[in-house]
């Protein structure tokens, strides 16, 4: 697959402020390769799931996620947390 064709979703949420996450960038071709650019860059982690980009990538510009999201979102995060505490 060409960058032209690539989709990225960038979701941000902090415990304890947001009730979940949400949308924080979003694009494809282009603007994808600089979202995912940016990510490394800030050491951000990157989950490669095409079907759950195109998802997330209909939602709107900072919207939480829907409700039938939260678990495979949820364990993205845990694996995320798992693996800070283990550095």
């Amino acid at each position: 697959m060409s960058f032209e064709d690539k989709k990225a979703v960038a979701l941000k949420y902090e415990r304890n402020k947001d009730s979940a996450p949400k949308v924080v960038a979003k694009g494809k071709g282009e603007v994808a390769k600089k979202i995912i650019e940016v990510a490394k860059e800030h050491g951000v982690y990157i989950k490669e799931d095409p079907d759950l980009v195109e998802v997330l990538s209909g939602l709107d510009l900072y919207q939480e996620i829907p409700e039938d999201l939260y678990k495979v979102v949820a364990e993205i995060l845990a694996f995320i947390y798992k693996s800070k505490q283990k550095r």
